[in-house]
């Protein structure tokens, strides 16, 4: 064989050695305010079987947080790996709100685009502007309606286009709606619950005496019946995933698609949503690559939605040669329980609705978290959905020292400028530290590694801590 032939031969190997690495299809299926309120985190009420099955063969991580529990500045963050004083997207995008991320931003859908793939999104999208979010198809679907929004990716799943593709799901259940309450009688529903119900979804619905009341949640009438529709909503979602896998499945695509589980941040109630409390804060994750072979695992690395957009080029073969993310791939860890190095996860808000000014920053290690609220000589402002709140307005009732939850309603909307909270002894973030004589080194230690992080997102805010 000549030199040519040889290096034909070569060629061809090296060629078919790439196609077996080739980039394998992703779906990205995000919720809208959802806590880890699943059956597969532990929650023997709600009805979510096939989340649950999916966790079976999936990573399920139990120390999963966002950034920012606020909708537009969290989903900036999921399709950039990048903090959100860093994209741009300080707040909501819809209306007189108009916050929108940078324009030389570089996104997860416009780099897979690059690299490739068919990129598609249906439901919520909340991000702007949509030239630096874009993805070649935008597909319709009532976004309150997950089964009909499974049914219509059919068409980009069974394609017949040897191009990978890159599904972004985004429900917008089970999101607390504003403005008129929903049409089930006798029962105001801002959970997108309704009478006539959605197709293909099988109404469940909810006794309010048997939801569980999270701590930080009054045990109210008012709160048990918003739970109970609140559950009615994560269960359609459920059903939607369960058509979406259905469909992967018939298709043939179940075994060559990595999908991945998250909400955007924590459940629509005051003390969650909007905050930088650990309810806010706290959401699933579940993560299936077909490529692992060790199926439900339980992992307890500290993973942020930051880390989503690597993770995802990661596997698509499609990282930057030089990284520029916040983030970083959680791809390699998918089969392990106590992976090292995942045991710190920063948060940055600093709006939600564009009257809501009220900036933190925060550094949680295992144990400590360090609240920062840049803004502490403001009342705690109140997304316009959350205020409305039979819950909240129930509670409101009782005065500013009644209880709310484990806080005062006086302590909930005053807050110092620091609040530092031992998670081992004080899960529900009551008891401050941040002036304990005893807590000094420890306080001094996270406010440099808050300043050192900032530093290195070049987050506006840093200069806060000069003149404030």
């Amino acid at each position: 064989m000549g030199l040519r032939g040889t290096l034909s031969l070569v060629l061809t190997v090296l060629l078919a050695g790439a196609g077996q690495g080739a980039p394998r299809n992703v779906v990205l299926f995000v919720t809208d305010d959802l806590s880890p309120d699943l059956g597969c985190y532990g929650n023997k009420v709600i009805k979510t079987p096939n989340l649950d099955r999916l966790a079976t063969e999936a990573t399920r991580f139990t120390n999963a947080f966002c950034t920012t529990a606020s909708c537009s500045a969290s989903r900036s963050v999921i399709l950039s790996g990048l903090h959100n004083h860093a994209t741009g997207q300080y707040g909501h995008e819809h209306s007189f709100h108009h916050f929108r991320s940078f324009e030389a931003l570089k996104t997860l859908p416009v780099l897979l685009g690059q690299a490739g793939y068919r990129t598609a999104r249906i439901g919520k999208f909340h991000v702007g502007p949509e030239e630096v979010y874009h993805f070649q198809t935008a597909l319709k679907g009532n976004a309150r309606s997950p089964v009909e929004m499974a049914n219509n990716c059919k068409t980009l799943i069974t394609a017949k286009d040897e191009r990978p593709f890159f599904l972004y799901f985004c429900t917008a259940d089970p999101h607390r709606g504003g403005g008129q309450a929903q049409d089930l009688p006798g029962k105001p529903d801002r959970f997108g619950n309704r009478a006539q119900g959605y197709p293909g979804v099988k109404t469940i619905t909810y006794d309010p005496k048997e939801v569980i009341v999270p701590p930080f949640l009054p045990d109210s009438g008012a709160c048990r019946a918003e739970l109970a529709q609140y559950y009615q909503s994560v269960s359609r979602v459920d059903q939607g995933l369960g058509r979406l896998v259905e469909i992967l499945k018939e298709a043939g695509r179940w075994d060559d698609t990595l999908i991945l589980f998250t909400s955007d941040h924590g459940i629509a109630f005051p003390g969650a949503k909007t905050t930088v409390y650990e309810p806010g804060l706290r959401i699933p994750l579940l993560a299936r690559n077909p490529g692992v072979k060790t199926r439900g695992i339980v992992n307890e690395a500290m993973i942020s939605l930051v880390d989503l957009t690597p993770t995802i080029l990661d596997f698509a073969q499609a990282l930057p040669a030089r990284p520029v993310f916040h983030g970083r791939s959680f791809l390699s860890i998918l089969e392990q329980t106590k992976p090292d190095g995942w045991d710190c996860v920063y948060c940055s808000h600093s709006f939600h609705e564009i009257q809501m000014y009220y900036p933190m920053r925060v550094v949680r290690e295992r144990r400590y978290k360090l609240i920062w609220n840049i803004a502490h000589g403001l009342s705690f402002p109140f997304a316009s959905d959350l205020w409305e709140a039979p819950t909240w307005q129930e509670a409101l009732k009782g005065g500013k020292e009644a209880l709310y939850g484990k806080r005062t309603i006086r302590a909930y909307l005053q807050r110092p400028a620091f609040e530092l909270y031992d998670l081992q002894t004080d899960p529900d973030e009551i008891k401050n530290l941040a002036d304990d004589p005893a807590q000094a080194k420890r306080l001094a230690a996270l406010k440099e590694k808050l300043k050192a992080f900032q530093k290195q997102t070049k987050d506006g805010w840093l200069s806060k801590w000069e003149y404030e």
